[in-house]
């Protein structure tokens, strides 16, 4: 592994898992007690799907062609501790955390032209900052030096249910949960082919973890690897 994961010297952490692992939300406070910027590389498939329905196209009939043709308006505007996803230059982050950009973004996340798109832009932001990246191959496809690699997994149902919680604000029902869970068995089904676990990442199951639990582990292991000049994982095929 080479010290640093992006350009210019610039430190990148990636963090891949399946949907709703709470990689997101992890890696953005990672980013904040570390002083990086957050990269949230699935915000950018949003965006792009976000993009793509507002064209009024049939979702079913859409080619990547059209996918990409609607995210030339899709930019990256740097905050202070992260990227917004941006559709002619205005903020969207309500918009594509919608029920129906979700319904589609699957489709759009394994268009290959699409990817590289999403790829570009996510490696553009690593020239100039240290960054904390999540998605689902940052640490394969994307990063393969990075810094720190770390993938997150979680039980299927408990993933439903953190997933329920935040956006129903109020604790969910069991059969609610078997629903969603059924959902995310079968994102993770269509998500397989990106969601692979680098070789050098280090697993940590939070099933049965805080989020202020992960996201201490995390720090720890980034100030455990920068100081060491990012040589190599500070835990080696070691589950945590």
């Amino acid at each position: 592994m080479t010290p640093t994961g992006g350009e210019a010297g610039k430190v990148v952490i990636a963090i891949d898992g399946p949907a709703a692992s709470g990689k997101s939300s992890t890696a953005h406070w990672v980013a904040s007690k570390l002083g990086y910027r957050h990269v949230d590389s699935g915000a950018l498939y949003r965006a792009a799907t976000a993009a793509a329905l507002r064209s009024n196209a049939a979702a079913d009939e859409w080619t990547e062609d059209d996918v990409l043709a609607s995210a030339r308006s899709v930019t990256l505007s740097p905050r202070e501790t992260s990227f917004a996803p941006c559709i002619d230059d205005r903020d969207v982050e309500a918009e594509i955390r919608g029920a129906e950009v979700t319904r589609h973004v699957s489709k759009v996340a394994q268009m290959p032209r699409v990817r590289t798109w999403v790829n570009s832009l996510v490696r553009d932001a690593a020239t100039r900052h240290d960054i904390v990246v999540d998605g689902r191959d940052m640490g394969t496809a994307v990063f393969p030096h990075a810094t720190l690699k770390v993938f997150l997994i979680a039980d299927p149902w408990e993933r439903a249910r953190r997933r329920l919680t935040q956006q129903m604000s109020r604790r969910p029902t069991d059969p609610e949960i078997a629903e969603e869970t059924d959902r995310i068995v079968q994102r993770d089904a269509n998500d397989a082919t990106q969601t692979v676990q680098a070789k050098d990442a280090v697993l940590i199951d939070t099933t049965y973890l805080t989020q202020p639990e992960q996201v201490d582990r995390i720090v720890a292991l980034a100030h455990a690897v920068t100081q060491r000049g990012g040589e190599g994982s500070p835990v080696d095929d070691q589950r945590t």
